[in-house]
């Protein structure tokens, strides 16, 4: 075990302060570009820091229209960004913030389609290039699925293992793949790590909605955390299911009136907050590995505000894990409280 503190962290959006953007969200016609959301980027920067949030996963669009193949006028903007990210980069290591990307579904490697394979190797060299512009370590990464079973989990997943063959080499330095929750399960990514060596990352809802191998949890996430290379801190993804009573709307066949249904819950939904108890289990299980913790809930840094003095209430011993302190339950209650009246869940 290291001295250092496991991190806690959120994805994109800022629901804390609904005013920072994530990404230059603009149309193409208003010539939106890397350097705006760049700033958008360096403020929220200053948010994690005042709010003591280590870890962050940038938006997926930050580079808006980059890679798109009918808008050439878009494609030199990281080139051209190359100043703004080395400085965005500079900060996030001067104030210890973890950055990430998780590039959109729309990127698959293992899909049938030779010109989609293409474009999505596009989309991973942009963001690798902006990761390494900011002249990021190993531990910013791009998180990938393995894509779709296209009939045949197998040769989908042998598939994978071929493009990963034809990878510039900064897409395969920055590249984490993570399991699902529907198509490939732990033991698959496990697979294709060994035909390839490609890093992985646990998600703990996921292992749970897709484990037909019937794998054992903490020596699941031992072998992924093992992919990593030593000196290197893994990361992994934490979310609860959503439990409410959901309401579909039906139209009834024979009047065509619309109706509301009650449903039980998918339990591949994820919740708006993580359940202390959980994640104070889960945490209890895989102790002694180490490994920071990507916070996949729905209510974002809302949520990450909620569980730090919910594990100092419940799971102090989870707590210190995080750098966390019994004579800062004060603190991160009286934190959370105004991130919750700056945007009600």
């Amino acid at each position: 075990m290291t001295d250092r503190p496991a991190r806690l962290g959120f994805p994109v959006k800022v629901l804390g302060k609904p005013d920072l953007k994530s990404n230059d969200s603009r149309r193409s016609g208003n010539n939106p570009h890397l350097k705006v959301s760049l700033e958008y980027v360096d403020a929220i920067l200053d948010y994690l820091d005042r709010h003591r949030i280590p870890m962050y996963r940038l938006s997926s669009e930050l580079a808006p229209y980059a890679t798109h193949p009918d808008m050439p006028q878009f494609h030199g903007m990281v080139q051209e960004s190359a100043a703004e990210l080395r400085a965005i980069g500079e900060k996030a290591k001067r104030l210890d913030i973890r950055l990430s990307f998780h590039p959109s579904q729309f990127v698959v490697l293992n899909s049938p389609d030779p010109a989609l394979v293409r474009k999505s190797i596009w989309d991973l060299t942009s963001q690798a290039e902006m990761l390494d512009l900011m002249e990021l370590g190993p531990e910013a990464v791009l998180v990938i699925h393995v894509g779709g079973t296209y009939g045949d989990r197998r040769t989908s997943a042998a598939r994978w293992v071929e493009t990963w063959k034809i990878l510039p080499e900064p897409v395969r330095r920055r590249l984490v793949l993570e399991h699902d929750d529907l198509r490939f399960s732990a033991a698959d990514v496990l697979w294709i790590h060994e035909q390839t060596g490609v890093r992985l990352i646990f998600d703990y809802q996921h292992f749970w909605c897709l484990n037909p191998e019937g794998l054992l949890l903490r020596d699941t996430v031992a072998a992924i955390l093992a992919t990593w290379p030593e000196g290197v801190r893994p990361k992994i993804h934490f979310s609860s299911p959503r439990t409410e009573l959901r309401q579909v709307k039906r139209t009834d066949k024979t009047t065509r009136k619309s109706t509301l249904v009650n449903m039980a819950p998918v339990w591949t939904g994820h919740a708006d907050f993580c359940n202390p108890f959980e994640f104070a289990t889960f945490m209890r299980v895989v102790d002694g590995l180490e490994f920071d913790v990507m916070l996949e809930a729905k209510a974002k840094d809302l949520a990450l505000g909620r569980l730090r003095p919910d594990l100092l209430r419940y799971a102090p011993d989870v707590a210190s894990r995080f750098g966390l302190s019994g004579a800062e339950t004060e603190r991160l209650e009286r934190e959370e409280a105004s991130l919750l009246e700056a945007e009600p869940v």
